[in-house]
C-alpha cells in the first residue's frame, strides 16, 4: 500500500467488462515525505469516491484486481482508500 496523489480523471469511451461504472484516475505516486515519485498512472476507483487533489493510498498487482466490484479484471494499480490526515514524525 502506497500513497498517491489525484491529479485528474480519465476518460475511456470502452472499457473491459467488469469495469463498467469504475472510475479511472490519474495519480502521482508519492514518498515517504509525501514528495512526488515516478512517473503518473491511471488507477482504478475502488472506492468510487476519490477525485481530483485527493491523497489516497493505493495497491497493485493482484490486490489491485480483487479491489473492485468484479475480481481479477485487467487492472494494474486500485485506489482503496482516502487519507484524510497525515502525521510525519521528524527523523
Amino acid at each position: 500500500m502506497k500513497f498517491a496523489r489525484v491529479l485528474g480523471t480519465v476518460v475511456a469511451t470502452r472499457k473491459y467488462r467488469g469495469l463498467e461504472g469504475v472510475k479511472l484516475l490519474l495519480v502521482q505516486p508519492l514518498d515517504v515525505d509525501l514528495n512526488p515519485k515516478g512517473t503518473e498512472q491511471v488507477a482504478a476507483d475502488a472506492t468510487a469516491q476519490a477525485g481530483p487533489g485527493h491523497l489516497v493510498f493505493v495497491v497493485g498487482s493482484r490486490e489491485a484486481a480483487q479491489a473492485l466490484p468484479h475480481v481479477f479484471v485487467p487492472v494494474d494499480l486500485a485506489i482503496t482508500g482516502i487519507v484524510d490526515q497525515v502525521h510525519l514524525e521528524s527523523r
